[in-house]
């Protein structure tokens, strides 16, 4: 996987070290507290947080104002990686290359912890003093949106759903857009609002993270043909296992690559239309397509 350049190495660091101190700041069970931390701190690309600083440089803006939102989205993207790994969903039993949380602390404490995760997120968002009200309550219902029933959530249980089916392309389109790609554009359009863009421009950060959402899951979907539990980090097969659909499954395994060139190439075009320094976002769009794990 390719690494982060220097600055935005910097910012990952910076997102971890703000991660801890959010957790240890709450008075709660430590148990509770441990096995929220435990997954946050498991590792992982931090994509969405490295989404929101890049668009905020694209426009020139200071990153740090984007520091809150994007730990909060980080709890957000976690809690449903704790909760989709649950016996109850995909049943897995390892994540980044750990055990996953309800290995470590049993099924509850884990299901509390991805609450927990979800609820702080918002309560982070909604104590930023250095955003006026409206822009604070903007975020929320976005961030609401982005991950509720209209979004994350419609997208995990139609992925459920459509296990041992035989989907359609459009189908299969729905469960990505909405499992994954709703937050990553969450992530561009709150940089884009947090900087006080136009609606234009945001509306075209809209179209770039709905490619770049497919672009990711598709690319997901490789790996779990061709990639191994070290690359990954987590039990490969399991989408075969399922019997999922995936993009590999409806377009054979060449097809899907194309179809990972065409939305990285869509996104990329949308970049260049900007009339902002879209340099970090362009990094991040070439690290979705060949990222390795």
């Amino acid at each position: 996987m390719q690494k982060y350049p220097d600055h935005l190495a910097n910012y990952l660091e910076t997102v971890n070290k703000e991660l801890k101190i959010m957790i240890q700041r709450l008075k709660t069970p430590e148990t509770l507290k441990n096995a929220m931390d435990y997954s946050l701190q498991a590792g992982g690309k931090r994509i969405r947080p490295m989404l929101i600083f890049s668009t905020l440089a694209a426009f020139k803006k200071d990153v740090a104002i984007g520091l809150p939102v994007a730990c909060a989205v980080e709890m957000v993207h976690t809690y449903s990686l704790i909760h989709d790994d649950l016996p109850a969903m995909d049943n897995d039993d390892f994540r980044r290359g750990k055990p996953t949380n309800h290995k470590m602390y049993g099924e509850a404490t884990a299901i509390l912890a991805g609450d927990g995760l979800l609820t702080y997120s918002f309560q982070i968002i909604s104590e930023i003093k250095q955003l006026s009200a409206e822009k604070r309550l903007a975020i929320i219902n976005e961030l609401a949106k982005a991950s509720g029933p209209e979004g994350m959530v419609a997208g995990q249980i139609a992925d459920m759903e459509g296990e041992n089916q035989n989907l359609q392309l459009t189908e299969l389109e729905y469960i990505h857009t909405h499992k994954t790609g709703k937050l990553l554009t969450f992530c561009v359009k709150v940089g884009a609002i947090l900087a006080d863009a136009d609606k234009a421009t945001i509306d075209l950060l809209e179209q770039f993270g709905y490619h770049i959402g497919l672009a990711f899951q598709i690319r997901d979907d490789i790996l779990d043909v061709e990639g191994t539990i070290e690359q990954i980090g987590k039990d490969v097969g399991s989408d075969r296992e399922k019997q999922k659909s995936t993009y590999p499954k409806i377009l054979t395994l060449n097809g899907a690559k194309n179809k990972l060139k065409e939305h990285i190439a869509k996104a990329e075009g949308i970049l260049e239309s900007l009339p902002i320094d879209t340099g970090q976002l362009s990094f991040i769009t070439e690290l979705i397509a060949k990222r390795d794990r």
